[in-house]
């Protein structure tokens, strides 16, 4: 493997070129920063952590919701990084320590098992992308009991991509896709990234091989002129992805726009529950309304930072006021948030 970087690295050097690659994806952020994967790189080619992490993206409304239904008499199961991700007043951790009944769950089936053990109504909290959608829609289908419901926070990660190369915020020149993602939506979805603007992508794994691999292809693809998808994770990602995932996701959901933490209103970026299923839904079983909030607590750039624009290291708060034990925005809150791993892993 050491032999493999070096000739990896050598070929990346020999390719270099100024460019700005984003990848969408907390696990490679994880490994880039781990690995110290860009201090190994030549200072013109520059990666730079997108939207990746599911968690920190839901912005402060769904909190919002959250909180609202736990105050209308609801027992909340969440993934644990949901606890402390702020609200525009407080947390789901903070309405715990009050006294509501907010349990951690390790999937959406612990949710239902709750449900089936209580008269209570028992809402889970859906976050994450294409990833984790299709265990939710499967859950759905599989008709839970009438006291369990979704408050679907799932997102989609082509039109965040979409709408932050039409921002002409980030700037960015080529993409690593998010190989997790991908095994279940296939390359198909980020094709038209190539076609139309020009971009190279690579869809990559997670370990440092895979990521080295995706920046010399990158470049590869930069020498010869001949932007496109390529496949790095052929191990797990196929081209069409998971059909049945993906036929399990369309039969549950519908595609809607609403705004992400850090982003405005993205049109169609987010999976609501089709009417037909509207009893599973808990903003209509519960007809809760939450008005617009702002999302980032003062001081926080926990959005320019999901948009490529800034790093963790640029905020006054990090590693001071913001730090795993007491974080004030998202992206320190989870374990996948750039900010959360910048700490772990940079000395600055």
């Amino acid at each position: 493997m050491k032999n493999m970087s070096k000739e990896l690295i050598s070929r990346i050097n020999d390719l270099a070129v100024p460019i700005k690659i984003m990848h969408v994806c907390g696990s490679h952020e994880h490994t880039i920063m781990e690995n110290g994967i860009r201090s190994l790189l030549p200072p013109e080619v520059e990666i730079v952590a997108g939207p990746g992490c599911p968690v920190c993206v839901v912005p402060s409304r769904e909190i919002d919701e959250s909180i609202q239904l736990l105050e209308k008499g609801a027992i909340i199961t969440t993934f644990g990084d949901m606890l402390r991700v702020p609200g525009s007043t407080s947390s789901l951790a903070d309405k715990k320590a009050e006294g509501g009944d907010v349990r951690v769950v390790y999937g959406i089936n612990r949710a239902v098992e709750i449900a089936e053990k209580t008269d209570k109504e028992v809402v889970f909290i859906s976050a994450g992308f294409e990833t984790t959608a299709p265990t939710t829609a499967s859950e759905i289908l599989n008709k839970p009991p009438e006291n369990f419901s979704i408050l679907s926070c799932h997102r989609l990660i082509s039109p965040a991509i979409d709408w932050l190369i039409n921002s002409g915020q980030t700037n960015l020149n080529a993409l690593i896709e998010p190989g997790h993602v991908c095994t279940i939506i296939g390359n198909k979805p980020f094709e038209h990234f190539s076609k139309d603007y020009g971009i190279p992508q690579v869809t990559a794994g997670f370990n440092p091989l895979d990521i080295l691999m995706a920046v010399y292809m990158i470049l590869r693809q930069v020498h010869r002129g001949e932007p496109k998808i390529e496949n790095e994770y052929k191990r797990a990602v196929r081209y069409e992805g998971n059909t049945i995932a993906q036929e399990a996701m369309k039969e549950v959901f519908k595609v809607g726009s609403r705004e992400w933490r850090g982003f405005p209103k993205i049109p169609n970026s987010i999976l609501e529950v089709k009417d037909e299923f509207s009893q599973y839904n808990a903003r209509e079983k519960f007809d809760i309304e939450v008005k617009d909030v702002k999302d980032a607590p003062k001081g926080c750039i926990c959005g320019p930072i999901l948009r490529g624009l800034k790093r963790p290291t640029d905020c006054r708060l990090f590693r001071h006021e913001c730090n795993p034990l007491h974080p004030i925005g998202a992206c320190m809150v989870s374990k996948e948030g750039t900010c959360n791993i910048a700490y772990r892993y940079s000395s600055d």
